[in-house]
């Protein structure tokens, strides 16, 4: 019998957009991107699906929508009701939430040529983008975030997904949008603790691969705690700009076991859950990355002058640095999430640590005790913020 070898390729192309008052009628941003999809007699439908969180601030959004598209986007059919999903990551945890959208999928007719668009944080994208993703094999996402964390991060990467059984994200997808809206005006109805979070992912992907980042960040703490806006769309350009580089220039579907964007990220995935996600996740990745960096300055990699400067950046934009549960069974909870990310990522643990500022190194273990010795220096050390 001869064996018969396979071997294909597949170029994934897409944009990320950045703009102002983008369903306003005066921008037509986005009914220019639906016009490459305009073809006679074939009508192609969208299905909008929106973080309620984020619509109660936005009380007409719906309506203006609607106007939009039927004045600007003759060539999209919306489907007739606007879908609302709690945000933040109950969005997540409630598998009833899959199955609503799976359903509206197949109600208002999505084809495989349609569209859904996601519009609110994160959590929500990653419902939205996994419902997508399964449902017909795979429908045309557009995600339009609304935190600094899913503009600058979530909202701009390949990745969607859902969590099971206690386990962050078990169920998901690596399929990429077809395109991406960040609008800055969006960001304005944020609470301070949400406008804050997202530039944890900023820091660790600064800390990981561009000192001069890094130092931008340091320079601005000030003025991004403040709610600078200038500065805060900056700051998303740019991280957005590292995100989707690494996407392009390493492994985008995670077949290895490397996920340097992960950094801080396996004490971060485990607080949150320790904590019944009252620490919300960019909260909790300044804290996994605290933690990460004691852990590198203990060991030897990570200068102490540049921990003191990382931390010192942490504290400015208002992060705490330390929480009860990190602490909580003798720290066994915290230690068990090592063995849990481990399975996320397949393969053996790989883990980012810090050798300076700007430059990351791997490591395939962590040492029980300085986990401890990291904890207890962050407890020891820290500054009590009101969230």
């Amino acid at each position: 019998m001869q064996t018969i070898q396979q071997s294909f390729k597949i170029e994934y192309n897409y944009s990320v957009f950045f703009t102002e008052y983008l369903f306003d009628h005066s921008n037509t941003l986005l009914a220019d991107f639906f016009k490459k999809f305009s073809e006679e007699g074939f009508q192609r439908k969208a299905l909008v699906v929106v973080d309620e969180g984020f619509a109660a601030h936005h009380p007409g959004l719906a309506d203006q929508i609607r106007t939009y598209f039927a004045a600007a986007v003759p060539n999209i059919q919306l489907a007739a009701d606007i879908i609302m999903v709690p945000g933040g990551e109950a969005s997540k945890n409630d598998p009833e939430l899959f199955n609503k959208l799976a359903q509206a999928v197949d109600t208002y007719g999505i084809d495989r040529h349609s569209f859904v668009i996601g519009i609110g944080g994160g959590a929500v994208l990653d419902l939205v983008g996994y419902a997508a993703a399964v449902s017909h094999r795979g429908i045309k996402l557009i995600r339009i975030p609304t935190t600094v964390l899913s503009q600058n991060d979530s909202g701009v990467g390949v990745k969607n997904g859902i969590n099971f059984h206690g386990k962050k994200n078990f169920l998901g997808t690596f399929a990429p949008p077809v395109a991406v809206f960040n609008d800055l005006t969006f960001l304005r109805t944020l609470d301070d603790r949400d406008w804050r979070g997202g530039i944890a992912e900023a820091i660790k992907v600064s800390l990981i691969k561009d000192q001069a980042f890094f130092e931008w960040i340091e320079e601005k703490a000030t003025a991004l705690a403040n709610r600078d806006e200038a500065a805060m769309s900056y700051l998303i350009h740019r991280c957005a700009e590292m995100h989707t580089d690494h996407i392009a220039g390493g492994d985008p579907f995670e077949f290895g076991s490397s996920r340097p964007l992960d950094f801080g990220h396996w004490a971060a995935h485990k607080l949150e859950y320790l904590t019944d996600f009252q620490v919300r996740h960019g909260e909790a990745v300044a804290i996994g990355i605290a933690l990460d960096c004691v852990y590198s300055e203990k060991v030897g990699k990570l200068p102490e002058s540049d921990l003191n400067r990382i931390l010192d950046v942490l504290n400015k934009l208002g992060f705490e640095l330390y929480h009860p549960k990190l602490a909580e069974n003798d720290k066994i909870n915290l230690r068990n999430g090592l063995q849990e990310f481990r399975e996320h990522l397949g393969g053996r643990l790989t883990i980012m640590l810090l050798d300076k500022i700007g430059k990351g190194v791997e490591v395939h273990e962590l040492d029980a005790d300085i986990i401890s010795q990291s904890v207890d220096y962050l407890e020891s050390s820290k500054i009590i913020h009101t969230l």
